[in-house]
């Protein structure tokens, strides 16, 4: 299976965000969710923008409200874009597919998946038998919908209406 190049997707999009205008390390999370509905905690774009500044791709433009750093893209960051246009292009429309993705109902399809998992050991035979029930039929559903539009969902049986 390939990785996912999530974090050097980060690195583009955030390139981008700094292409647009000077931003703190909090204006590109909140513009990151802003744009492309992607929450991302400072943890980890810290140490990202510690990478791009080591790289030259971007530097401290001086410092902003309450002395947070202000980020700014180099010449030799716009440079990385345009030589990198392609990787761009693709980081932007799996970003916008990922926010399309969320706002349909996806972050809570995550959140409750994540649910599943940490109370997995705490379930009964019963509920986990109920669990296999309704991943089976909503794995259907979905499949069906894919392949044949959405007359195929809404049903509770799996079956096209």
């Amino acid at each position: 299976m390939e990785k996912p190049r999530f974090k050097g997707h980060l690195k583009l999009l955030i390139l981008k965000l700094l292409e647009e205008n000077p931003l703190h390390g909090y204006g590109i999370m909140t513009r990151l969710e802003e744009t492309f509905g992607i929450k991302v905690s400072p943890g980890a774009i810290y140490p990202i923008l510690s990478s791009l500044r080591k790289s030259g791709l971007i530097e401290v433009a001086g410092e902003g409200k309450r002395e947070k750093k202000l980020h700014k893209i180099t010449e030799k960051g716009r440079e990385y874009l345009r030589k990198h246009e392609d990787e761009v292009k693709e980081a932007l429309e799996i970003a916008n597919k990922l926010k399309e993705f969320s706002e349909l109902g996806g972050k809570e399809v995550a959140q409750v998946l994540r649910e599943v998992v940490e109370n997995i050991d705490k379930l009964s035979e019963e509920q986990k038998a109920a669990l296999a029930r309704e991943f089976s039929n909503f794995v259907k559903r979905i499949k069906l919908i894919l392949l044949g539009g959405e007359q195929y969902g809404g049903n509770n049986s799996g079956e096209p209406r």
